[in-house]
């Protein structure tokens, strides 16, 4: 492994690297050579592979044995935070790094990512980095996350009842790299996402494992907000820079199509569809917004009513919508949609029960045996001060 120039020292903070899935697994090698290619600091390396096809199930299988990491196999789908939580146990068992890192599936990184990453860290003492991080291809540096602001807002009622609303804004994004360069700068921040994220390892023993009741969406949200419920800084180093081969919200794809004229959906094999379909079905999303609330006592204002509304919606993104316009040769078709939209949660609730059907079998064969399952839920409690 390469070591920049300036991380010398016999004393360099061990770093773990966590590869988990995002939503499909057709990236998986261009973002797994990138971080052997663009990563000049030592690392350690666990992946968490959650029943991926057989083809990118080869390649892991060869690529482990080459580069010497753990690959961990998961028997049925599990969400993000259950893959993350795999790898992290490994970490924590093992109590040999200070730093874990969680990437996602479909992130690339850039030169100097996680010597950026450890120096901040260590410069600022901060619990939690995240990078700059962009989306669509990687030469477009269009900005999908920079930090952001998130806190728990308490309305005092003239009745006097409170209530708990969650405010958060997202830094930069939408924007290019070339027309913020004056912002490209370290900043104490609220949160950063997971599609890459370091902690310091210890941080866990404060707030325990990642809480698996977020099944889809949100987990940084919660996560960053235990961490600084417990007294620990947050900082984005935009120096680092990762690019995630994804579409988060409506503004990211705005923004990229304002700015350079192009499509920013990313490539879709048919080979991802089981387990895009589990990871964006309607029970984890609805469920992972249900359970934030429960857990901070949230009321049910326009920030949850608003995520409520569009739950299926990024399944209809990437794959109704783009069929519609080639079916319809760009035009477009709000009959058609429609349709669409029906058979796709049929299929939808098909690749969900046949999940639930596996994983049931899975679990009876293993409590059979006596074998432990790969991942039990851990869900947090809901903390007494904030209790209703």
């Amino acid at each position: 492994m390469i070591v920049d120039s300036d991380m010398r020292s016999k004393t360099m903070p061990k770093v773990t690297i966590v590869v988990g899935p995002r939503e499909r697994f057709s990236h998986t090698q261009a973002s797994l050579e990138s971080v052997y290619r663009n990563t000049h600091y030592p690392f350690d390396l666990v992946y968490v592979d959650v029943c991926t096809p057989p083809i990118i199930r080869n390649y892991l299988n060869a690529q482990a044995k080459e580069k010497g990491f753990t690959l961990v196999r998961t028997d049925y789908y599990i969400s993000p935070n259950q893959a993350r939580n795999v790898g992290l146990r490994q970490v924590l068992k093992e109590a040999k790094a200070q730093y874990v890192v969680f990437l996602e599936n479909d992130v690339v990184v850039e030169p100097g990512w996680l010597t950026q990453l450890v120096t901040c860290a260590e410069e600022t003492g901060a619990e939690v980095v995240g990078p700059l991080t962009c989306i669509g291809k990687p030469e477009l540096g269009v900005i999908h996350n920079a930090g952001g602001a998130t806190y728990i807002l308490n309305d005092v009622k003239p009745d006097g009842r409170v209530k708990r609303r969650l405010r958060q804004e997202a830094y930069l994004t939408g924007q290019a790299i070339a027309q913020v360069q004056d912002q490209m700068h370290r900043t104490q921040c609220d949160y950063v996402e997971f599609h890459c994220l370091m902690a310091r390892t210890d941080v866990f023993a404060k707030v325990g494992l990642l809480d698996e009741g977020m099944l889809a969406t949100r987990e940084h949200i919660d996560f960053c907000l235990s961490v600084k419920e417990s007294g620990g800084n947050i900082y984005c180093e935009r120096e680092a820079v990762v690019t995630t081969d994804t579409v988060g919200i409506a503004e990211n794809k705005k923004g990229l199509e304002e700015l350079f004229g192009t499509n920013p959906l990313p490539d879709f094999k048919w080979y991802d569809l089981p387990y895009f379909m589990v990871r964006w079905c309607n029970a984890w999303d609805r469920a992972s917004l249900d359970h934030l609330r429960q857990k901070w006592n949230l009321a049910e204002d326009s920030y949850f009513k608003k995520r409520y509304r569009i739950i299926g919606n990024r399944r209809r993104e990437l794959l109704v919508k783009p069929l519609v316009q080639r079916l319809t040769f760009g035009r477009g078709h709000a009959g058609l949609e429609q349709l669409l939209n029906g058979l796709e949660q049929w299929l939808n609730d098909f690749f969900y029960q046949r999940h639930r059907s596996h994983k049931a079998k899975v679990l009876v064969t293993k409590r059979a045996s006596g074998a432990v399952p790969d991942s039990s839920p851990v869900k947090a409690n809901i903390r007494d001060k904030i209790a209703a």
